[in-house]
């Protein structure tokens, strides 16, 4: 990540507070103001995430996953080439059983099943085509061609290698539960007709083959009485169709594990970039509540008590021109200040400094005798202690003094027009600083507002770990109290404050 534009806040959602002039609830949340500047990159930047990549797959294995269809045509090519090429030892095996006197020479079972194998393969390679689409359905079909062909001819063929292909992709594209199923099923099938109905297996072809003499060499009588295959013979072709069945099972559901490891990966990286978008857009959002509640402190605050300062030095102009001036430069100092304020706001929207601070933090005023004294030349009658509090060291903690206090005595001058007292206190203790302002209720009907006063006061406590309390008094007026703890607490939420929900 390189550092190319303004890196995000944090916002952490809390509880919903009332604002303090008529006007709609907004969500409140402290802010973490950032340390660096970072650029995230979206994930429309990236290219998408694969299996194929997780995977590491080769050339060749890419190939086949984009064009299934190349694996299908090569397993049925090597399908018909193995069944020719066994359709001549099968031809030889028959004969050597002719001449063992195991057939009557006039049987036909040379031609019977020879064709047999033949078909057997034509029909094998045919359905495998078709097994990525129906693996189900074409093993079922394989089980049926099996059949068939130890009826007619006594011989399985390769399609005991066809039905081992069939299971693989029932084994890769089905549950384990199903594929078990699907193999008990076929093995007892196929197993069971081996048995009753196989004469020329690969057992037979490889104590056969090459055993029958040159031609003109007479064949063996016939017995009809004696059995053409002992069960040990019977048993090792089940034995072998067990094995084939098998690997069929156990390859596919290896690639079947890979593929759902691979899908898993690449979801997870994809839950990941919808989460980093996520916070990325959490993270705008934060920074447009950042500068709506920066500009409502500066500009707010401050033309408050700018209107209220050249009203009043409007009324005192002709009367008592001293007052009318001092009004003016209490004026021009709030609004030097103001202006300060603002360049502070925009500088903290721009990069950090380089040690990673930033240097633009500081408030401009932390003074809290020169911000009581402001509302007291705009009209308000402030009575005040405490104000010369050593606050603590922490930039976060002062600012969040400033700005409570100043934010409490704005709505006061905008809600409590002609509010005979206020009361502010301030107090250090050795957990935490509390700030308090009380009013006696104002006289005048009072301005709207914009419903972000409380919710930012609690917002700047509730990031300190502390907690802003504000509501009607019983004895008429409003009250703000907000406690601010010096230390990072062990266990502070954020309180629960119901008071006030119909707020000024």
């Amino acid at each position: 990540m390189t550092s190319a534009e303004p890196g995000p806040r944090v916002v952490v959602p809390t509880t919903r507070g009332p604002g303090r002039s008529h006007g709609p609830e907004w969500e409140s949340g402290p802010v973490i103001r950032r340390a660096a500047v970072v650029r995230v990159p979206r994930t429309g930047d990236e290219p998408p995430l694969t299996e194929e990549q997780v995977r590491g797959a080769s050339p060749v294995a890419r190939l086949v996953t984009a064009r299934p269809w190349v694996m299908d045509v090569t397993v049925a090519v090597v399908i018909v080439l193995v069944g020719l090429v066994g359709s001549g030892f099968v031809w030889e095996t028959a004969n050597t059983a002719v001449y063992l006197g195991l057939y009557r020479p006039d049987s036909g079972i040379v031609e019977l099943a020879t064709s047999t194998w033949l078909v057997g393969t034509a029909v094998g390679a045919a359905l495998l085509l078709l097994r990525r689409a129906r693996p189900v359905t074409v093993t079922v079909l394989m089980v049926i061609a099996s059949l068939v062909s130890l009826q007619v001819a006594g011989v399985l063929g390769v399609l005991g290698a066809c039905l081992a292909c069939a299971l693989y992709s029932v084994a890769a594209s089905r549950s384990t539960t199903t594929t078990w199923i699907v193999f008990g099923a076929a093995m007892t099938v196929v197993t069971v007709a081996l048995w009753q109905w196989q004469d020329l297996g690969l057992i037979e072809i490889l104590a056969w083959f090459g055993v029958h003499p040159s031609n003109g060499v007479e064949t063996l009588p016939f017995r009809a009485e004696r059995p053409l295959f002992s069960p040990a013979r019977r048993m090792g072709s089940v034995l072998l169709l067990l094995a084939l069945l098998l690997l069929g099972v156990a390859v596919g559901s290896a690639a079947r594990s890979r593929r759902l490891h691979a899908a898993e990966l690449v979801e997870r990286y994809r839950a990941l970039a919808r989460q980093r978008d996520d916070g990325i857009a959490l993270a705008r959002a934060a920074e447009r509540a950042y500068i709506a509640r920066e500009m409502h402190d500066v500009v707010a605050h401050s033309l408050s008590v700018m209107v209220a300062l050249a009203d009043g030095a409007d009324a005192a102009f002709v009367r008592a021109p001293d007052r009318s001036r001092d009004a003016l430069r209490q004026l021009a100092s709030t609004g030097r200040s103001a202006l300060a304020d603002m360049q502070r706001v925009l500088g903290a929207l721009g990069p950090a400094d380089r040690d990673g601070t930033d240097r633009l933090a500081e408030p401009t005023e932390v003074d809290l005798a020169t911000v009581v004294e402001r509302f007291r030349a705009a009209g308000l009658p402030v009575t005040a202690t405490g104000l010369d509090t050593a606050l603590p060291q922490d930039t976060s903690v002062r600012l969040a003094v400033l700005r409570i206090l100043g934010e409490a005595l704005t709505n006061v001058l905008r809600h409590a027009p002609g509010a005979p007292s206020v009361e502010v206190t301030v107090r250090r203790t050795p957990t935490a600083v509390e700030v308090d302002v009380a009013d006696a209720g104002g006289t005048r009907p009072g301005s709207g507002g914009t419903g972000r006063g409380i919710v930012g006061m609690r917002e700047r406590a509730e990031l300190l770990g502390g907690h802003v309390e504000a509501g009607p008094r019983p004895e008429g007026g409003w009250r703000v109290h907000a406690v601010l703890p010096c230390a990072p607490p062990d266990a502070t939420g954020p309180a629960d404050d119901d008071e006030g929900e119909g707020g000024r």
